[in-house]
């Protein structure tokens, strides 16, 4: 909801009578694009609509307008509530990955071009690889090389410094050291024959979170054995739609926002960021039958298989896990000169049962994202600016 503020004229100050009359005509409701949106027949969108409750659904559409040198949001929420916890899975890449080159930026012997591997592991990656590989096809592995360099706490404390909060990144994804409260050592070139360790970071312990549906479902698995009790998320990385917003505004636009809110990132940096939030698989050497365009894509292509059109550029992160589908995007219509951002996130788990990879992602969950994305793109084609 939106919140209008005038100054009443003198003329309207006489009666209460007028006084209503001037209020009623000036507070006219405006029908709400978002809300326009998730009315559509389209069959994608009205089965989610019509079993709200199950699939949990929560919605941030920014409308961006330009007056001059200044960027305006008009922010559209459906749902959007930080104490409503979802598990936000791949998203938390996108914070992981601004958090590094923000650091990076304070070691002087370090670049994102140096090349490092974890202590005890084979692979050696660079910074910059490791980003790409995060937004291109979204890489468990390279996020959590990122988590050793930065500790959870130390992406946490520059989230919040920036603003972008409420959000605890307590874990790693998909490994069996996720919980470790203690970093790896990084073993870092700094030049081709000589190395420096890291030393370890100690983070914080973490501590259950008592927010509402951090218990979902009716059951999960846990070592091939079902358990009837709901899955309890309440020691798992929080990272809501309030606090992605936030994060995808500051990289995309850091000039609307005060000096103490934007991410201390050159200008050099911010282009290889947003290089790589776009940049389709293939182009990285991808396999296109396995990685095509919309691999990572929810947005107005996920339930398609064709190409994206060069003219148009999706700025984004996306995360799927434990049935639930997100995805955080600034959307670019080069050929039609519009823009809009749309952070989205929705449950597709009809059986209530965690863990048993029996979720909706294909049949409901990506294809109303897609749907949704259309929608407002259609709405952005034909909005007066």
């Amino acid at each position: 909801m939106k919140s209008i503020f005038f100054a009443l004229p003198k003329k309207c100050m006489g009666t209460l009578l007028l006084l209503l009359i001037f209020m009623g005509c000036t507070t006219k409701n405006v029908a709400d694009p978002l809300k326009t949106a998730l009315a559509s027949e389209n069959p994608l969108i009205k089965r989610v609509m019509e079993q709200l409750d199950a699939h949990e659904i929560q919605i941030r559409y920014t409308q961006i307008d330009r007056s001059n040198d200044s960027i305006l949001f008009t922010d559209h929420d459906f749902q959007v509530d930080t104490n409503n916890y979802f598990y936000p899975a791949s998203t938390v890449k996108f914070p992981a990955a601004v958090a590094t080159l923000e650091k990076l930026n304070e070691v002087d012997s370090l670049s994102r071009d140096t090349r490092f591997y974890i202590e005890g592991d084979s692979i050696e990656t660079t910074f910059a690889k490791a980003i790409s590989e995060i937004f291109a096809v979204s890489d468990n592995a390279a996020n959590n090389r990122l988590i050793e360099f930065l500790g959870q706490d130390g992406v946490n404390n520059r989230m919040r410094n920036r603003g972008v909060a409420p959000i605890r990144i307590a874990h790693r994804l998909s490994t069996s050291n996720a919980d470790d409260v203690t970093t790896k050592p990084l073993v870092i070139y700094l030049n081709d024959s000589t190395t420096a360790v890291s030393r370890p970071i100690i983070n914080s312990v973490v501590q259950p979170m008592a927010l509402n549906r951090i218990k979902k479902g009716r059951g999960f698995y846990a070592d091939d054995s079902l358990q009837l009790e709901a899955f309890d998320f309440s020691l798992k990385n929080y990272y809501p739609i309030q606090a992605q917003h936030a994060l995808l505004k500051r990289v995309i636009f850091p000039e609307a926002f005060s000096k103490d809110q934007q991410f201390n990132l050159s200008e050099d940096q911010r282009t290889f960021l947003l290089e790589a939030m776009h940049t389709l698989p293939a182009k990285l050497g991808y396999d296109l039958e396995q990685y095509y365009d919309s691999y990572v894509k929810f947005f107005m292509y996920g339930d398609e298989l064709d190409p994206i059109p060069d003219y148009i550029k999706i700025y984004n992160k996306v995360g799927y896990a434990y049935g639930t589908l997100t995805d955080c995007a600034y959307i670019q219509d080069t050929k039609n000169n519009i823009d809009f951002m749309i952070t989205a996130t929705i449950l597709v788990n009809s059986d209530g049962i965690f863990n048993d990879n029996a979720y909706e992602y294909d049949e409901v969950g990506i294809p109303f994202l897609a749907q949704l994305g259309r929608e407002l793109y259609q709405y952005e084609l034909n909005r007066k600016r």
